[in-house]
């Protein structure tokens, strides 16, 4: 009976009756009796049925099919008013709100939204009642409405049309679309954002939602805290709604705003080129050009490198009016060059009818000398200095720039080549090699220079490694050459930690012909490998196995100076100096810092004083695990990994028991609650490596 009442349409015509009982006063204990038969109605037979439920009552079946009863209630109360009688909508408006608020808007507004818009194109009766609709809706449900329609209205003008000036009347619907949708909520796509923000700018009346919206974006922004502690989608969602509101932002509204608009792109640029998450510093970037752009219409505009600006925003894919904002610079620059090819084409054309007097004139252009052939001419080859002192002259006082750079690249080679000369001189030369500048443009410096700094390092590993630890907390040195020292310590820690020779392959193929003795090749020492040849010619094989690589083998170098590498990094990273501060302001170094000693750690893996570095290391970790910074806090749960991978289990278990099992709880509460992607994984997966140790025991 319930089916045959379904599917004849009846269910409209007890919400009509209903929406006619509410004109006149009818019972609400009825009213609310019937709106939870008519919503729950799916659940409701299925608990009676269990397995055996029609499928009219499975819910993508059923909300589909009341919506299309809401629409036939809507027609008769449009009949109705067309014809001057009342009615009330709100028993509707409370079926709708139920349903959305039981996360059914998809199927009911799928069938709503199309027929709505397309009633509400010229008539405004039909406008007023779909007003009316989302009016009635009670603020507990309003929030589940409001963002159905956001999400699934094909534009901002239909919005518009759909809700009208909702925001304005009813404070839960403007909390929803200014704050809840925008600051506290980044899942929703660009296009719901372009529907939200489009709508607020499509009637005088919600244009001043949109400024003020603008400002608490441009604060929450701007804000260094923010920028710390939310995780990089939702400063990517923030900065997309910031420049699709300046997109919708007029004339006269910049200019009332305009020096709260700099004050905040000024604060704001700051926080995120501080970071030290790239994505983060992107980010920055676009939205500083944008505000600049739009603030300084006749002045001089913010302009950052291009090709990044326009290579990170077609990757966000964000809306084309925004990416609008910054073709300005290439189609400048396209009609520069295509002028310049013009004005080419035109000299070209007009050289031949040129007089006497003007190509005289025109000889005397330095563009119009004719080249000397150089073809034949050979590059003068400047001989690189043979011995190590030789070089460490050439470097330090040498005026001869083509001879500074034949040593440069020759000098990686010639360390290696001479062990026992670098060791006399390799804390001198490293220091050398750590001030060193670049004299001229010689292509991959810097590459050079730090292949010579691991190759005097990996020759003479604790002095040289004393010398650089020594001097990362030293006076007078920049952050860059800090990270130099750090780079070099880990290329040189993983070329001491790995085999020096490559494996060989022996393959177990067919069986070759046998080597016949040469005469006088008799000698003793080769008879094992003749005879191994002879066997091999009179074995039969039925199958070939594959290749099987000879994985090289060696001593491990880094054990003995695991410690001199590791140690003393560890030692001052509290103490602030004047020009470094790790703690503070130099937080970027700090990560790189943490990430390199997880390099070490790992790498430090069956060596002697593995223990006590990963003893040593999770003290350092507990210090810095509340770090406000995302990238510490990978690199930190970095060294977790290294420990737990490198350390022996027993040594985990005796030396180190109570503080492993406060490490665990603290990677709960990481997984749980840290707002960086990135961190939550590696706690993650720091969890599943205890685990793992566990299961061993």
């Amino acid at each position: 009976v319930l089916e045959q009442f379904l599917q004849e349409g009846r269910i409209s015509a007890l919400m009509w009756e209903v929406c006619q009982q509410q004109a006149q006063a009818g019972s609400p204990e009825l009213q609310e009796a019937l709106l939870n038969k008519i919503v729950c109605l799916p659940d409701y037979v299925s608990n009676k049925l269990q397995g055996k439920n029609p499928p009219v009552f499975f819910p993508q079946n059923y909300f589909p099919l009341l919506g299309g009863a809401v629409i036939q209630v809507l027609q008769k109360i449009s009949d109705s008013l067309r014809g001057g009688l009342d009615c009330s909508i709100s028993f509707v408006s409370h079926v709708l709100g139920k349903v959305c608020v039981h996360g059914r808007q998809k199927e009911i507004l799928n069938v709503l939204v199309p027929h709505l818009t397309d009633l509400t194109k010229s008539d405004c009766i039909w406008q007023r009642i779909c007003w009316r609709l989302v009016e009635c809706v009670p603020d507990r449900w309003m929030e589940a409405v409001v963002l159905g329609f956001v999400q699934r209205a094909p534009g901002a003008d239909v919005l518009s049309r759909l809700l009208g000036n909702l925001v304005v009347k009813n404070k839960k619907a403007q909390f929803v679309v200014t704050q809840k949708m925008l600051l506290l909520q980044y899942g929703h796509t660009t296009a719901v954002l372009q529907n939200l923000l489009g709508y607020l700018s499509l009637d005088s009346l919600r244009r001043a939602l949109l400024i003020k919206v603008l400002q608490e974006l441009l604060e929450t922004w701007g804000s260094g805290s923010a920028v710390k502690h939310s995780p990089p989608e939702q400063q990517q969602y923030i900065s997309k709604a910031i420049l699709i509101c300046l997109s919708h932002l007029k004339e006269p509204e910049i200019e009332s705003c305009r020096q709260e608009l700099l004050t905040s792109m000024m604060e704001g640029v700051k926080c995120h080129l501080d970071s030290n998450l790239p994505q983060i510093r992107r980010l920055g970037m676009i939205v500083a050009e944008s505000i600049s752009s739009k603030i300084n219409t006749d002045g001089p505009v913010l302009k950052f490198q291009v090709k990044v600006i326009m290579k990170f925003m077609s990757s966000l894919q964000v809306l084309e009016e925004v990416k609008a904002l910054n073709q300005d610079i290439i189609a400048s620059s396209n009609t520069y060059f295509s002028g310049n090819k013009e004005s080419n084409k035109k000299s070209h054309a007009a050289a031949p009818v040129m007089s006497d007097e003007e190509s005289d004139t025109e000889l005397d252009s330095d563009d119009d000398l004719i080249p000397y052939d150089m073809s034949e001419d050979k590059e003068l080859k400047i001989k690189a200095p043979v011995y190590i002192r030789d070089c460490i002259e050439v470097l330090t006082g040498s005026e001869d720039v083509d001879k500074w750079e034949a040593t440069v690249k020759a000098l990686e080679s010639l360390v290696r080549k001479n062990p026992a000369a670098t060791r006399e001189v390799s804390v001198e030369l490293a220091k050398i090699l750590l001030h060193l500048e670049e004299k001229t443009c010689i292509e991959g410096f810097v590459e050079l220079r730090q292949r010579a700094q691991v190759a005097v390092l990996t020759t003479d590993p604790i002095p040289v490694a004393k010398y650089l630890t020594s001097q990362f907390y030293s006076l007078n040195y920049s952050l860059r050459q800090r990270m130099d020292i750090l780079d070099v310590l880990v290329l040189a820690a993983q070329e001491l930690s790995y085999p020096k020779s490559h494996g060989k392959t022996k393959h177990s193929g067919a069986p070759k012909p046998c080597n016949q003795l040469l005469p006088g090749s008799d000698s003793s020492k080769d008879w094992r490998r003749i005879v191994d040849e002879r066997i091999k010619s009179k074995t039969r094989r039925f199958a070939t196995g594959q290749s099987q690589v000879e994985l090289a083998s060696g001593p491990n170098e880094f054990n003995s100076v695991a410690g001199h590498f590791f140690f003393p990094l560890l030692q001052h990273f509290d103490r602030p100096l004047t020009t470094f501060d790790l703690l503070g302001e130099d937080h970027f170094v700090l990560g790189r810092l943490v990430h390199t000693l997880a390099i070490l750690m790992y790498l430090a893996v069956n060596t002697v004083a593995v223990s006590a570095m990963g003893k040593a290391l999770l003290e350092f970790v507990w210090a810095l695990r509340f770090h406000t910074d995302p990238y510490v806090r990978q690199g930190l749960l970095s060294c977790i990994s290294s420990m737990l991978l490198s350390v022996p289990t027993e040594r985990l278990l005796e030396d180190m028991t109570e503080e492993l099992l406060e490490t665990q709880s603290w990677l709960g509460d990481v997984v749980e609650k840290d707002p960086d992607g990135d961190c939550r994984r590696l706690a993650l997966q720091n969890l599943l490596l205890m685990e793992n140790l566990k299961k061993k025991l």
